[in-house]
């Protein structure tokens, strides 16, 4: 009988996270100055976040330490467990072997408390007393809410208003944790109200909810901005996910061929496949990572690799990245975690290095992946994991019909429980394809800032 679980003790958990910045052939494009276009430095930073996290963001290290108060608080859900997916493989009759990284342990549910713990952590030691963030399906904003309540600061959340109206359930955890929690665009700032003042039934975005997120932050001394994507040190943070991977594999005696995950920002992709892939640029084994996004905001398929701002408003400094352009407003699929419209710097810059390989997936194909892995591993994946399982499987079924024998591994980012209106919705055919306007790309990404 093949062994289904390989979980590892507290004493186990990973001392360090790893730094991708470290082993990249060619270094990453600088983040740019909106103003002067030039690179920006650490003062440039420090209305919105903790120098500590400033220098992470910055850090050419290797290896970076995991305070001691962080990994007490990782203890409560980490190590995560990496499971064989057995069930599934006899269902697909493959003879590949599948494992998936299950996140869904978490106390809100997904990876994202990953980076809020230490973002919380840091804030706190600088003298930080309230955090402001966006949130898209709730994910992000459970977590910070959580690190809030465990560091003892004041959270604000703009949750985008389709995913606030979708989902009460996560609206309810984020202020069960002590939270304010507002749909976004709001009359609470400026950006918000110039939104409104244009288009009263905005649904929203999460570059929208930034720019609300940042203005807070920027015009208020004790408060600070906390992004649960995108940018290195968030990036970094969840690469706990993979360290744990690579001694569970070491556990199992097996190696991944194939690394997949699904992306929105790119955090949990990151998290996952970094050290892998890490391990690989240092003349380890050669693997593919597949980064599987939403065909309705595919940034990194149809994105332009260009300098943007990472929110609505333009308030943030210029990074180069896929885009779709800052202005482009998703359509409301149910995987609110995957609308945003730009993929994280580090993620774009692998895949123009032919590091990583980007695919898109529609709402129902996903939908359906996701009930067959429910019906055969017990678990129900949230609707952007379901982006995921619906790769691993495609997989699967390519070794099945080659004759191969490939070990393919995935992140299961979290669980659905709070998402079944949109299984309802699934099992009554009331969920369609959503697909976004070719008219309204061009006119987001033709209003890209130019930069010499």
């Amino acid at each position: 009988m093949s062994q289904r679980k390989y979980n590892l003790t507290e004493n186990e958990l990973p001392k360090f996270y790893y730094n991708i910045i470290s082993d990249l052939p060619v270094p990453l494009p600088p983040v740019l100055h909106p103003g002067t276009k030039q690179p920006i430095g650490p003062a440039d930073l420090s209305p919105l976040f903790p120098m500590e996290l400033i220098l992470q963001e910055v850090s050419g290290e290797r290896f970076i330490e995991i305070p001691e108060p962080v990994r007490e608080a990782y203890k409560i859900w980490r190590p995560s467990p990496l499971i064989r997916a057995l069930n599934l493989e006899r269902e697909l009759d493959t003879p590949a072997k599948i494992y998936y990284k299950y996140e869904g342990t978490s106390p809100t549910g997904s990876h994202k408390p990953n980076t809020a713990i230490p973002q919380a952590f840091y804030n706190k030691n600088a003298g930080v007393k309230k955090l402001t963030t966006e949130t898209g399906a709730g994910q992000w904003g459970s977590a910070l809410a959580f690190a809030g309540a465990m560091f003892g600061l004041d959270v604000e959340v703009f949750m985008v208003r389709v995913s606030f109206e979708q989902k009460p359930y996560r609206k309810a955890m984020i202020q069960s944790y002590g939270a304010n929690v507002t749909a976004s665009p709001s009359q609470k700032t400026n950006s918000g109200r110039n939104i409104l003042e244009n288009d009263p039934d905005n649904p929203g975005s999460l570059g929208i909810a930034i720019s609300e997120a940042v203005e807070i932050a920027a015009t208020n001394d004790d408060t600070k901005y906390s992004l649960g994507s995108v940018l290195n040190h968030v990036l970094l943070h969840q690469t706990i996910i993979g360290n744990e991977a690579l001694l569970q594999f070491e556990m199992a005696n097996d190696y991944p061929d194939i690394i997949i995950g699904c992306v929105g920002g790119g955090s949990n992709f990151g998290g996952f496949a970094f050290p892998f892939i890490g391990e690989m640029l240092r003349g380890g084994k050669k693997i593919q990572a597949i980064a599987v996004e939403s065909s309705a905001c595919p940034s990194l398929t149809k994105g332009l690799y260009a300098y943007d701002f990472g929110d609505t408003g333009h308030l943030t400094p210029l990074v180069k990245m896929h885009t779709l352009g800052s202005t482009f407003i998703p359509p409301a699929i149910h995987a609110g975690g995957l609308r945003y419209h730009g993929m994280a710097p580090l993620v774009s810059h692998l895949k123009e290095l032919n590091l990583i390989k980007a695919q898109a997936e529609e709402q129902l194909e996903c939908f359906k992946a996701g009930i067959l892995f429910a019906k055969t591993e017990g678990i129900i994946p949230a609707p952007e994991a379901t982006h995921a399982v619906k790769a691993a499987i495609d997989e699967a079924l390519n070794c099945k019909m080659e004759g191969t024998s490939k070990t393919i591994a995935f992140s299961l980012s979290g669980h659905g429980h709070f998402d079944m209106q949109a299984y309802e919705e699934y099992l009554t055919n009331n969920l369609g394809n959503i697909q976004f306007s070719e008219e309204d790309l061009l006119l987001a990404q033709k209003q890209l800032p130019k930069v010499a």
